[in-house]
């Protein structure tokens, strides 16, 4: 068996490709579009895992856009994405300078939740052992739901 990918549904592909892409800093490794289905796939790879994803040794993110409008609620009952950082604080303050609600900050110096422009949230790990406590992030309180 082989963990291959997880799919969600994106009501609006170019913002959520900006979420991902020039905010998150996630690559797109393939894209399909499907005329007769109405959907469009875009694959997505963390930098780290991109020369893994072409021979599916790397796990990928699939986002799914169906051209015909569908309302998607209850983002959360879906969980979480997972992703490890070489820095949390350096890159929760690149998410905020971009413009994205940091929900549960990194107050621990090892973990923070962010959410996609659907409401899906991601957890963000520190890479190797948690980060000593700092501010802004020490007193930084939470903010929405994650």
């Amino acid at each position: 068996m082989e963990y291959l990918h997880t799919m969600i549904r994106v009501s609006d592909l170019e913002a959520s490709l900006n979420f991902f892409i020039d905010k998150m800093g996630l690559v797109e490794v393939r894209r399909t579009r499907n005329e007769r289905g109405r959907f469009t796939l875009v694959f997505l790879a963390a930098p780290g895992d991109v020369e893994h994803a072409e021979t599916s040794q790397a796990p990928l993110l699939e986002l799914t856009h169906n051209w015909d409008p569908e309302t998607y609620t209850g983002g959360r009952n879906f969980g979480h994405l997972a992703y490890r950082v070489g820095n949390i604080y350096a890159y929760c303050e690149r998410l905020m300078k971009a413009g994205v609600t940091i929900n549960r900050p990194p107050r621990d110096g090892h973990m923070a939740f962010i959410r996609t422009p659907d409401n899906i949230s991601i957890e963000l790990l520190q890479e190797g052992q948690a980060l000593a406590p700092a501010e802004p992030w020490t007193s930084m309180p939470n903010t929405g739901v994650w």
